[in-house]
């Protein structure tokens, strides 16, 4: 898919609390329509899809030689906020792995964005406990002549840094400011193995990423809800070879909720489930009612 210079293709992103290039855990949808010419408006939509006070609760579970376990939680919260003297969204996710998980991998990831009112992203961070590893991604993002430029550090356990910045014409977006203006678009039109790039910020580099449309399924979560959804999966290419990194389900309403993610690790696999929404801004539309 080509990239316009005055322009973005229709995109879709995606969210994650994975170690390194996998740390994208849920919150991973999107589409973006072909956008006007300068940055600020490309970044900027009108937000269809969810309002302040906004909660979602998952079950995680990883599969450790044949065995799935219950292995924590993780949730997304949405509150108005003023930044910089202007009407602002503070997005808000933590994975906690629970103690018993912690013998196959310790996780204690707290992520954070702050985005306008129309959806442009300010700011990124993340806190990770991963295993052994623990650091934390920043990023901060600015605007000018049409150009989108993202500062980034990544402070080590030992107070070790590292930084870089980057800019491009294309707006550039993080795990959580993608999933918050995607979320108001209809990917209706998407045709089933569709392919879509994008750029994003992890705190540490930009990459581009590549996202698949699967089509619609039936799914029934953890509480004990059926629902209609909308499938796409995150995938990554090493040595010509195509690898499946996550595959997620988004509710097939307005809310485009995501309930329900599998995600492929190194060391196993884990699922992350819908337990519980409140504050959503639409009726949920896709649950199927028993007949």
């Amino acid at each position: 898919m080509k990239i316009r210079k005055k322009g973005i293709e229709r995109g879709i992103v995606a969210l994650a609390g994975l170690p390194d290039r996998k740390y994208m855990l849920f919150f991973l949808l999107t589409i973006f329509l072909l956008l006007p010419i300068s940055v600020k408006s490309q970044c900027e939509t009108r937000n269809e899809a969810f309002k302040s006070g906004e909660h979602v609760m998952y079950d995680l579970y990883f599969n450790w030689k044949f065995i799935w376990t219950k292995a924590g939680y993780a949730s997304l919260t949405t509150n108005a906020m003023t930044y910089a003297g202007k009407p602002a969204y503070r997005l808000n996710m933590m994975a906690i792995g629970s103690k018993k998980a912690d013998f196959f991998f310790k996780m204690r990831d707290t992520v954070t964005c702050v985005i306008g009112e129309h959806m442009e992203p300010y700011y990124f961070r993340k806190a990770a406990e991963e295993g052994r590893r623990y650091t934390v991604d920043e990023a901060s993002f600015s605007y000018k002549d049409g150009v989108c430029y993202v500062k980034q550090k990544r402070t080590h356990r030992d107070g070790r840094v590292d930084s870089s910045n980057y800019n491009d014409s294309r707006c550039i977006y993080d795990m959580l400011s993608i999933l918050a203006q995607a979320r108001s678009y209809d990917p209706a039109d998407y045709k089933v193995g569709q392919r879509i790039r994008f750029p994003m910020t992890t705190g540490r580099k930009v990459e581009e990423q590549t996202l698949i449309y699967r089509g619609r399924k039936i799914f029934e979560a953890d509480n004990d809800t059926t629902y209609r959804c909308i499938v796409f999966s995150l995938v990554e290419y090493k040595k010509g070879k195509e690898k499946e990194v996550i595959t997620f389900y988004i509710t097939d309403d307005k809310n485009h909720l995501p309930i329900r993610l599998d995600l492929f690790l190194n060391f196993g696999s884990a699922k992350a489930f819908l337990r519980s929404v409140s504050g959503n801004r639409h009726p949920l539309t896709s649950i199927i009612t028993p007949q």
